[in-house]
C-alpha cells in the first residue's frame, strides 16, 4: 500500500508544477489525502463492510472537500488538482494516470425517484488512461471516455468519447484529435494548434458579413446605374420632336367610312 502511495505522489508531482517535495503532497493536497481515504475505503466496499467504507469516505469528504464513493473504482496515479467540489460516483470507473480538475462530477443521469430498479446497475462514466477533465466538467451517465481525451472547462459530457480527442462546450463536441503523449501537460493546454470554437464562429461571422458588405456594393452599383439610364432617357425624350399629324376634314372622315 505504501509503495502505491509514493506512485500517487510522484504522479502528482510530474502533473504539478506547483509540487516542489513529496512532504508538501503529504501535508498540503487535498487530492493526495482524498485518494488515501479512498484506498482506504474501497476495500472495505467490496468486502461488505458498506457502513464503514461510507463513514470513512464521509471523513475523506468532510476533510478534503472532495467525495468520492467508496464502490468507485480508481486506478493508478489518481490526481485531484485543487480538489474542491469534485463527486466521483458509486459506478465510475477511472484508468491509470488520470486527472480531475476542481468542480468535476462524474455523475449519473437517470432521476431518483425509483432507486431501487437502479441498484447494481451501471450508473456513472468509465474514464480511460491518461485522461484529463477541466475544472467544471460534467461527465454524466454510463458512457465511455476513451484513453487520451481532455474535456474542456465546464463541459457537459453524455455520449462516448473516442479516444485522443479534445472536446468542449454544452454539449461536448469535439474540437481536435491529438496524438497520444506519454508527458503530461499541466492544466490540460495543448501545445499545439488547437482551433478555439468561439474564434472560429467569429471568423464566419466575419466572413458573412465582408460577403454582405460586397452584395450591397453591387446593388448600390446597380442603382447607380439605373439612375443614371433614367436620366439619360429624359434626356432623349426632351430632344425628340413631336409630331403633328394634320386632322383629316369631315368629307374625308366620311369617304374613309364609307369604304
Amino acid at each position: 500500500m505504501f509503495k502505491g502511495f509514493r506512485e500517487e505522489i510522484d504522479g502528482m508531482m510530474t502533473r504539478d508544477p506547483a509540487a516542489r517535495s513529496r512532504w508538501e503532497v503529504v501535508l498540503c493536497y487535498p487530492g493526495f489525502h482524498a485518494i488515501v481515504f479512498h484506498r482506504l475505503a474501497h476495500p472495505l466496499w467490496n468486502r461488505g463492510w458498506r457502513v464503514l467504507a461510507r463513514w470513512i469516505s464521509q471523513v475523506g469528504r468532510f476533510m478534503t472537500g472532495i467525495e468520492i464513493h467508496p464502490g468507485a473504482k480508481i486506478g493508478k496515479k489518481f490526481f485531484v488538482d485543487h480538489g474542491m467540489g469534485v463527486v466521483v460516483g458509486e459506478t465510475a470507473v477511472i484508468g491509470d494516470n488520470v486527472t480531475l480538475y476542481h468542480g468535476v462530477t462524474l455523475g449519473g443521469v437517470s432521476p431518483s425517484l425509483d432507486s431501487e430498479s437502479q441498484r447494481e446497475q451501471k450508473r456513472h462514466p468509465t474514464l480511460g488512461d491518461n485522461v484529463i477533465v477541466g475544472s467544471g466538467a460534467q461527465v454524466l451517465g454510463p458512457i465511455d471516455v476513451g484513453h487520451g481525451v481532455r474535456v474542456g472547462a465546464n463541459a457537459v459530457v453524455t455520449r462516448d468519447i473516442p479516444c485522443c480527442v479534445t472536446v468542449v462546450g454544452i454539449p461536448a463536441k469535439q474540437v481536435s484529435k491529438v496524438a497520444e503523449e506519454e508527458c503530461f501537460e499541466p492544466y490540460g493546454t495543448p501545445m499545439g494548434d488547437m482551433p478555439d470554437p468561439d474564434a472560429l464562429v467569429i471568423d464566419g461571422l466575419r466572413a458573412q458579413i465582408s460577403e454582405l458588405k460586397d452584395h450591397l456594393a453591387d446593388v448600390a452599383a446597380m442603382q447607380t446605374r439605373i439612375t443614371e439610364l433614367e436620366r439619360e432617357l429624359a434626356e432623349v425624350e426632351e430632344q425628340l420632336t413631336p409630331v403633328k399629324v394634320p386632322a383629316q376634314s369631315r368629307a374625308e372622315q366620311q369617304t374613309s367610312a364609307k369604304n
